[in-house]
């Protein structure tokens, strides 16, 4: 090895919920595990999440989500896991050992190289093109909450949100909560998109949420001071003499997020395109290994779902990386199981299935678990 490159047994991007308990698993069998971050603090979107969690023990019910972060934080640091922070990762270089990963940090290039590497990048927020799109006071929904619950700043007194996904209702009842006022809750579809104990408190809080929907436009000169909106016919086209205009000076948007794969595609990863999960995303085996051995994904980079999903999809790429660095012991196997259990269990529902669907075909089998 270049003795000037520093060297780890795993490298982790991704400082997140997947990340973090990628981490974790490696740490907890004996793996020296690093975490490389972009941001000025680890744990991801979990810092983000003041509602509590729902579901099952084992996933963490009745917790809220920066509680859960500061568990983890506090156990990776416990277990011995290096974590660099501010430093973006922009190579990935294939190396006789292992995967060199390269960074800036404090305006220097860095590197360091991992015999495996597990990619838990997340994932990016959705646009949304309307005319007026790009005046100030337009954001992503995940934008808005960041401003909220990490910064404590209200992004505006009058908000429209698009989209009524998980996303944009917990932020929109978030922003209820910070004192906003939310004129309405759009949606395209002629159905809510997210879980109904989200919807319900929206309905409850007097925003109306309109189904069947979208904007037109965004109206103001230097800043947002009003949003058009429009009914859409079975095509989703704009029904002429539908438009109303609401009283805003910011709209959020909530429509998806896209898995963050671009190192994944540097490194040489197989892809395929499942809408249900985002777009693009790395073709992966049941241990979380993509077709470039040695490299892992975990996350919102396989496909977005709930935080709890990303946990479960890093402990099992961990446990998975420790087992093949011959340090797991002989219990990985039911390890494995246990895991993928949970995440089927998340899987369930109307909502979970179609990601379940999703996951099968992008592992090609039908299995809901390994056998």
């Amino acid at each position: 090895m270049d003795r000037w490159m520093k060297t780890t047994q795993v490298v982790i991007v991704g400082g997140g919920p997947a990340g973090l308990c990628a981490a974790i698993e490696a740490a907890k069998a004996g793996a020296q595990a690093v975490i490389i971050d972009e941001n000025a603090r680890p744990g991801g979107q979990l810092f983000k999440q003041i509602h509590k969690f729902f579901g099952s023990f084992e996933h963490r019910a009745g917790v809220r989500g920066y509680a859960i972060g500061a568990e983890l934080l506090e156990e990776a640091g416990r277990l011995g896991v290096e974590v660099i922070l501010d430093a973006p990762v922009y190579g990935l270089f294939r190396h006789e050992s292992g995967m060199m990963v390269s960074y800036t940090q404090g305006g220097r290039e860095k590197a360091i190289l991992g015999e495996k590497l597990i990619l838990a990048t997340g994932a990016s927020e959705n646009a949304l093109a309307f005319p007026g799109g790009t005046l100030p006071g337009v954001m992503g929904a995940g934008c808005a909450q960041t401003m909220v619950n990490i910064n404590r700043v209200l992004p505006g007194k009058k908000i429209v949100m698009v989209g009524s996904g998980n996303v944009g209702l917990i932020v929109a009842y978030q922003l209820l909560q910070a004192g906003a006022g939310v004129s309405a809750l759009i949606e395209a579809s002629s159905c809510i998109g997210g879980y109904g104990v989200h919807a319900s408190k929206i309905r409850r809080s007097g925003t109306p949420i309109l189904l069947g929907h979208t904007v037109t436009r965004a109206i103001g000169t230097s800043q947002v001071e009003a949003v058009e909106i429009a009914r859409l016919d079975e095509d989703f086209r704009p029904l002429a003499g539908t438009e109303r205009v609401l009283e805003a000076d910011t709209i959020c948007v909530a429509v998806g997020l896209s898995p963050l794969t671009e190192l994944a595609w540097m490194a040489g990863c197989d892809f395929t395109w499942i809408p249900q999960l985002g777009g693009h995303v790395p073709i992966h085996n049941e241990n979380m290994e993509t077709t470039v051995s040695g490299v892992y994904a975990a996350g919102d980079i396989t496909g977005s779902e709930e935080a709890s999903t990303a946990m479960e999809e890093g402990r099992l790429a961990g446990i998975a990386v420790a087992e093949s660095l011959g340090l797991a012991g002989g219990k990985t196997k039911e390890m494995k199981l246990e895991v993928w259990e949970r995440m089927n269990a998340l899987r369930t529902g109307p909502f979970g299935q179609r990601r379940l669907e999703a996951k099968a075909h992008l592992l090609g089998s039908a299995r809901r678990v390994p056998q």
